[in-house]
């Protein structure tokens, strides 16, 4: 049940899309990024004080790359893979500094945390 409503919220929420192959998006609500991602995401950002919500790792190194990630989200889970893409497949330009806004354990072993970027 709990996932149901999971779903129905994120189904009412705007979704905006980074693609440059994808032009249909199924999902109610969904906005497509297109043109200069610098330029989109930040306007996108100045449009929506509460944040941005990303999900994808690639575009996460993009933007973080364009310097436009405030604010980081980690799920950690009580798994090790052993395999598999990692965050920041192919690096950055530098080093990130982070200052821990909070971490909170879930029930099942998984951690929340919450980075903001040190800026200077």
């Amino acid at each position: 049940m709990a996932v149901r409503e999971w779903a129905v919220k994120l189904e009412a929420k705007p979704k905006y899309v980074v693609s440059t192959t994808r032009k249909n998006f199924p999902w109610t609500n969904s906005h497509h990024i297109a043109g200069d991602l610098r330029t989109a995401v930040q306007a996108l950002k100045d449009a929506t004080p509460a944040g941005v919500l990303l999900g994808s790792g690639k575009l996460a190194t993009e933007l973080d790359r364009l310097d436009l990630i405030d604010e980081y989200q980690f799920l950690i889970h009580p798994r090790i893979a052993g395999h598999g893409p990692t965050l920041y497949q192919s690096g950055l330009p530098s080093t990130r500094r982070l200052e821990l806004v909070s971490a909170k354990p879930l029930h099942n072993g998984t951690v929340a945390m919450h980075y903001r970027r040190e800026r200077g």
